[in-house]
Formats: structure tokens, sequence, C-alpha cells
């Protein structure tokens, strides 16, 4: 389980379940255009059996990628070690490290002699070693579905999202000029699609929590919290709801 995150916390349920609980501003349901802030999933219980050692994560605060890995740990109740580094510090850069991952990044995650790095991969190897509940949908249709939707993702609206939180954690961009603005415009267009899908279901693809939410989720979180900044403010005043 996260040993300390900031902003996550498991907490009990119902007898044989527990809710993880994200939230970073009291809110409600799930992140649609910016606005819906938190997520409660539902974790089956007991844990997978036949699980002797526990899962290392190596991860960072803020780090929307190393989040989707900590959800998905959760969610399918798989028990972990958790190695929280900091950045400041450039401890994700240390010998050791860099010995699990060159490129000296997080997350990365380490199962017995098995080491793996870059979030999507984390997530789909952990669906196949450990297939339940399922994260990548239980049909082939599903799966592509799931694919897709994240590769739209990371592909049309992951590189603008980061360019507006970077240049707004950065300084380095007027915030009012063309760049941020219509990065901005894009960004909020699909969160209209997004907030479409959410309104006809509690998930973003299909009636099940999937890696599509672990995916989508911690970007939206950071882009409210890079909003949420007083040199923010009025860009977020033009896009926010």
């Amino acid at each position: 389980m996260i040993a300390q995150s900031g902003s996550a916390r498991c907490l009990p349920s119902s007898p044989g379940s527990m809710r993880f609980v994200v939230t970073a501003h009291p809110s409600r349901g799930s992140a649609a255009h910016f606005r819906r802030c938190a997520v409660v999933v539902t974790i089956p219980s007991p844990p997978p059996a036949g699980r002797t050692m526990a899962i290392d994560v190596y991860w960072g605060s803020g780090s929307p990628y190393a989040w989707r890995v900590l959800l998905a740990l959760e969610y399918k109740r798989l028990p972990y070690l958790s190695h929280l580094l900091q950045f400041s510090k450039q401890e994700h850069k240390s010998p050791q490290m860099l010995a699990l991952n060159p490129r000296g990044r997080v997350p990365v995650l380490k199962d017995g002699d098995y080491v793996c790095f870059e979030s999507l991969a984390i997530l789909y190897y952990l669906d196949l070693k450990y297939p339940q509940p399922p994260i990548f949908g239980r049909t082939p249709e599903e799966a592509g579905t799931i694919m897709r939707v994240i590769c739209e993702y990371q592909a049309y609206i992951e590189p603008r999202l980061r360019r507006i939180t970077s240049a707004i954690f950065d300084g380095d961009v007027d915030l009012s000029g063309d760049e941020i603005t219509e990065a901005m415009h894009s960004v909020a267009s699909d969160a209209r699609t997004i907030e479409g899908r959410l309104s006809k279901s509690d998930w973003i693809v299909g009636d099940a929590y999937s890696a599509v939410d672990m995916v989508i989720f911690p970007g939206i979180q950071l882009l409210k919290r890079a909003l949420e900044r007083p040199v923010a403010r009025e860009l977020s005043s033009r896009f926010m709801p």
C-alpha cells in the first residue's frame, strides 16, 4: 500500500472490500472537464493468492505517470513497497535508479527479478501478470477500445496539457500568448468529449474502471492543480467552468 502520498489513502469500506480515494479538492465524481476531482473505486478483496514477495515501486510526488501505476496496484489489491524519491535531491538519477532505468525516470516497478518502466508498459504487464480485476477489458473489443482512447489521449491531449502545466510551473512562457491559449482551447474541447462520456457512464470507457481512467485522471488532476496557482488565475478564469 502507499506509505505516504500526500493526497491518497485507503479507506475501509464494506467487509471484503476497500475504497481507494484520490482527492485534491472537495468535489465529486470522476475527472470530467476539470470539475470532478475525486475517484472512488471499490477494490475487491482478498488480495491475489500466492503472493509471497511485495512489488517494489519507485515513484515521485507530482508525477501523473507514477499515479497511473499506484492506481493500478491499489485497484488490483497487489501488495507493494513504496519508494518515494525526492526529485529535488536527484534521487531518481542515483546509481541505484540508473541501474533499474538508464533514463533515470519514474515510475519503475520491480517484481521479483523483473524490472519494468514506462507507465503504460507497467499497466500492461500488471494486467497480464495479475489479470483480476482486468484493466484492459475482458474481450478483444474492449481492449481495443481502451487502447485506442489511451493512444488518442497520449497523441492529441497530453502534449498540450503538459505544455500548459510546464508553462505554469516553470514560468517560461507568456500564459496569455497564442501558444498557451490554443493549447487550452484544444484541451478544453477534448475535455468536453470526456465529460460527454462521463455523463452517460461512471467511467470513460465501458462500464468498469479501466486503464483509461488511470491514464487520464492524473493528467487532469495535474492541470487542475496548475490552474489553481495565482499566476494562472486569468488563464483559469477563461477556461474553467
